[in-house]
């Protein structure tokens, strides 16, 4: 893939011994649950028996924050409302834990799909043992998808401001994007993530332990050691911050107290976290991006077109979790996502499920992909696809994104 625009800046970087200091809590958290296997489930449109004998077998994920498994049950009694209305009597503590167990599964099925060379990270083997059971090609491909669609995005942003700007990513969970800009050379002024404290103190944790993590840290570091204080730790480019995101007011203070600029271009990032958010939640932090920052981005991987069988489903399957989606009134189709944005103060906006988005890759690379695994019922990755999308949204006063949406390739808008 290619983008037009200056090529990024090298961003300068001080070499320093890989000594991590901490202070303060010595537990570390641990993100609680494993993966459990699911099986297919129908949509709204009929399909073979020989179709819903696989679905029914294979072993797959499919409702997911960043790539939940769960053992999914064709019901007819599955509602859209039992998501919206907090029909369950769980603690909402208990729902949090459901929600930040779906970290390591993320974790686990991304390492899978690296393992069998869907894309290289070199960085993600350091955050999770390799499964043992294999993850089914419908996954891989889909996280494939989200995985190249979501850099896209980020590396023209950043490639476009030279990287004179700052990421926000919110619901980092063990992600690895920090490592694989600064391979490339691509680190922004400043890289955030915020997430539940206990994920942080595990990403922490490992971070503190393992050197091919601290090292790259220490090296854009002005000293020789970090300060890791319980469920936060700051360095001159990195920040990890564990803090809920429902809780606004002290997430503004946080990111402030750790650096955040108001004056740089930033660029937000979430994938499948709003939608554990109510809307009006989640509209109050998107509603402060778009009034807070001159030229700013929003990148939002989540749910869609969950009104009909399929996303019923997935969600019934989240209910018995007691996990509960309490913004997917938003997800009901591109639309509603679309307007999330328009609504709370961003110029341009732009959505695609991901069907259309796995159409628009590279597709000499699709192919490559294409040929590592069997997929012997492509209806299941339709099906899939078919339920989640990106978003995408700007504000600018110098039509910055008018040159994302007409310059980013593969991804266009028609």
């Amino acid at each position: 893939m290619t983008t037009s625009g200056p090529a990024p800046t090298a961003c300068t970087t001080q070499s320093a011994c890989p000594i991590i200091s901490t202070n303060g809590k010595r537990r570390w958290g641990d993100v609680g649950g494993s993966p459990v296997t699911s099986t297919g489930m129908v949509g709204d449109a009929p399909v073979p028996n020989r179709v819903q004998g696989v679905m029914e077998k294979r072993v797959y994920s499919l409702t997911q924050r960043r790539g939940l498994g769960h053992t999914v049950r064709i019901t007819r009694k599955s509602k859209l409302q039992m998501a919206t209305n907090h029909s369950y009597t769980a603690s909402d503590d208990t729902a949090d834990e459901a929600v930040r167990s779906t970290c390591e599964d993320a974790t686990i099925c991304k390492r899978f799909a690296v393992s069998m060379n869907y894309w290289k990270d070199p960085y993600i083997q350091y955050f999770t043992k390799q499964p043992n059971e294999r993850k089914a090609p419908e996954i891989n491909r889909g996280y494939y998808a989200r995985v190249k669609a979501v850099n896209l995005l980020l590396d023209a942003f950043i490639k476009k401001t030279n990287c004179n700007c700052q990421v926000i990513n919110l619901g980092a969970g063990l992600d690895t994007t920090f490592w694989r800009l600064k391979d490339q050379n691509m680190l922004p002024k400043k890289y955030f993530e915020v997430d539940f404290p206990m994920i942080a103190m595990r990403k922490l944790h490992l971070i503190k332990t393992k050197p091919p993590l601290s090292k790259p840290i220490i090296e854009t570091h002005s000293s020789s050691s970090l300060l890791i204080d319980g469920s936060n730790m700051d360095s001159n480019r990195y920040a990890i911050i564990g803090q809920d995101l429902r809780d606004l007011p002290v997430l503004l203070e946080r990111l402030r107290r750790f650096g955040l600029d108001t004056k740089l271009p930033t660029l937000l990032m979430a994938e499948c976290v709003l939608v554990y958010m109510t809307p009006e939640q989640s509209a109050e932090l998107i509603k402060w991006a778009s009034s807070t920052f001159s030229t700013t981005m929003f990148i939002n991987y989540e749910q869609v077109n969950m009104s009909d069988r399929f996303g019923q489903v997935m969600i019934e399957n989240l209910h018995r979790r007691q996990c509960n989606l309490a913004g997917v009134e938003i997800c009901q189709t591109l639309e509603t996502q679309k307007d999330r944005f328009l609504v709370n103060g961003w110029d341009n906006v732009n959505v695609l499920d991901m069907v259309n988005v796995y159409n628009s890759l590279p597709q000499a690379d699709v192919q490559r992909i294409e040929q590592l695994e069997f997929l012997d019922e492509k209806e299941l990755l339709q099906q899939l696809l078919q339920h989640y999308c990106i978003c995408w949204a700007t504000k600018d006063s110098e039509d910055f994104g008018n040159y994302l949406f007409h310059n980013i390739h593969p991804i266009q808008v028609s």
